[in-house]
């Protein structure tokens, strides 16, 4: 990409102060931009490389004042941050969006209706009545099954498998590996010991904005008419385990290797830490926070807690625990020095659990 500064200015609502025809190509982090670049200042303990750093332009607070003289150009917003994410999501986009056409090897099944802009990457399969939309990128070996349907704007890359019946939302990302709409994990106990499968015959429907890592699995629901739904904004990591039937509310953000069992209901705006497990059949409130490692084995009501360890309790009272577990080993010695103690002023034997 090629922009001036008084481009990407206009794109992110900001306020050039220096040279806005400056020609950027690239983006870098302060302390090692070169010219050609932009980069952000946002936490105040890097303050001291804007000073020093060789990029052409730097987006920074409009509130922020410098201490000394600056050879870059800066980029006034409200959210530095935010206003570099978006330039990277662009950038993003130009790059996962550049490619189109299809690549052979490839197989497209009948009935099938594919937008303008697509990509289909060689080595793909995309099977009978599938809909997909504008702009959507298959990537290589990626498989698309029967009576799927995609939105504008997804990206679906290599080695992903969409199984038959699963519904992908606009401008969603499915990164390599993940498997959405597998067979739920049921089995019915039988007399001898054995288990009998129990078919899984419902969908799995992903709303509009979800992001999902890699080698993640969605698993569809148990009966033909249900869903397992993934709801708008989601963002789960890699490595995440979804049972059929669970629905994940909007805006919520799951970090790698956690597990939610089946049938349970996540809420909104949500936020789980690296390998939290919840229990299956539970209701999670809106705005639950989870630390990492946590067990959910029960229903959390009242939204807004932020619960962590096994089975999770409040964060606070966790944290207070903790410190008098540390001070177990010293507690029993002093125990130990008061039965000897007794011991000798007494004369009795006292036992003492160790």
């Amino acid at each position: 990409m090629e922009f001036t500064v008084n481009q990407l200015a206009g794109i992110l609502s900001g306020q050039v102060k220096g040279d806005g025809s400056e020609k950027i190509t690239m983006l870098g982090k302060i302390q090692d931009a070169k010219k050609g670049q932009i980069s952000f200042l946002s936490n105040p303990k890097y303050e001291q490389f804007i000073y020093t750093t060789q990029a052409s332009a730097v987006i920074v607070s409009k509130d922020f004042v410098p201490r000394k003289e600056l050879s870059t150009t800066l980029i006034l917003v409200d959210d530095p941050y935010s206003s570099f994410t978006r330039l990277l999501e662009e950038y993003h986009k130009m790059v996962s969006f550049q490619k189109s056409g299809a690549e052979e090897p490839s197989f497209i099944g009948t009935n099938t209706v594919i937008g303008k802009g697509y990509y289909r990457g060689a080595f793909s399969y995309i099977g009978h009545n599938v809909k997909i939309g504008d702009n959507v990128k298959i990537y290589p070996h990626a498989y698309v099954g029967d009576n799927v349907v995609i939105g504008n704007d997804t990206i679906i890359h290599s080695g992903v498998k969409l199984y038959a019946d699963t519904r992908i939302g606009n401008n969603c990302v499915i990164h390599a590996g993940t498997v959405i709409g597998s067979d739920g994990f049921g089995f019915a106990p039988q007399e001898d010991g054995s288990y009998k499968t129990i078919p899984q015959l419902g969908a799995v429907i992903i709303e509009d904005n979800v992001a999902i890592g890699a080698n993640t699995v969605v698993d569809c629901a148990t009966l033909f008419g249900d869903a397992t739904t993934i709801r708008k904004g989601v963002k789960l990591d890699n490595l995440i385990q979804i049972a059929h039937n669970v629905e994940v509310g909007q805006n919520t953000v799951i970090a790698a290797q956690s597990g939610i069992s089946g049938s349970t209901k996540i809420g909104e705006n949500c936020l789980f830490a690296g390998q939290v497990g919840i229990a299956g059949h539970l209701t999670i409130a809106n705005n639950t926070s989870i630390g990492a490692q946590a067990g959910i084995p029960k229903s959390i009501k009242e939204p807004g807690q932020k619960l962590i360890g096994y089975p999770a309790i409040d964060l606070g009272n966790y944290f207070r625990s903790y410190v008098v577990f540390k001070q177990l080993p010293e507690m029993l010695s002093r125990l130990r020095e008061l039965e000897n103690k007794v011991q000798r002023s007494e004369g009795k034997s006292i036992s003492v659990d160790q």
